[in-house]
């Protein structure tokens, strides 16, 4: 269970609309982000999340909560357990990402699809593992090895909560946005 403070979609769209003013980020990679978002939310991925910087950009004072989404709120966990652990705790993780944003027909901006990383995640743990079962057994016994390096991977990213094939493919070009600013040193409002 997480110790993070949670809202979700309903209520933090309610305070936005009484006139209260809110800071989102949305801590997926670029190509996520432009495929769909909250209309209130910034992007600030979470593989290159420079958490001071982000701060500092508020243009909100550091005792208005700062809200933080993702797809659907694992690594808007993250990013917020980053926050904490570098000194500033008045984050708030939207319960259920932009999947339940969307869900409960809240304003989004859309804009060009893009695979989401949790899918290009199991299409590349399938795919290697495939690969390493077929050379295993067309080529030499040793390619089985792949198969095995991935399954390791997979046992270690579900007892950690930390995907490394994640972190990789979050960082590849097609889920980077060409010809826009740094993320991190966008405003943030």
């Amino acid at each position: 269970m997480s110790d993070i403070t949670t809202i979700s979609p309903a209520d933090l769209a309610q305070r936005e609309k009484s006139g209260q003013p809110i800071e989102l980020i949305d801590v997926r990679t670029p190509a996520e982000f432009r495929e769909i978002h909250a209309t209130p939310a910034r992007n600030a991925p979470l593989e290159s999340l420079d958490v001071d910087g982000v701060v500092k950009s508020r243009q909100l004072g550091a005792d208005q909560p700062l809200y933080v989404i993702c797809r659907s709120g694992k690594r808007a966990d993250q990013a917020c357990r980053k926050f904490v652990a570098a000194g500033y705790d008045n984050v708030i993780n939207v319960e259920g990402g932009t999947v339940a944003w969307e869900a409960a027909k809240l304003p989004v901006v859309r804009g060009k699809k893009a695979i989401a990383l949790e899918r290009q995640v199991r299409i590349a743990a399938g795919s290697l593992v495939l690969l390493g079962a077929v050379l295993g057994l067309t080529v030499h016994p040793y390619f089985i090895g792949i198969s095995a390096f991935v399954g390791a991977g997979l046992i270690f990213a579900g007892v950690t909560d930390t995907c490394g094939m994640a972190m990789m493919l979050a960082r590849m070009p097609w889920n980077q946005v060409k010809g826009e600013p740094p993320v991190n040193n966008c405003r943030i409002a």
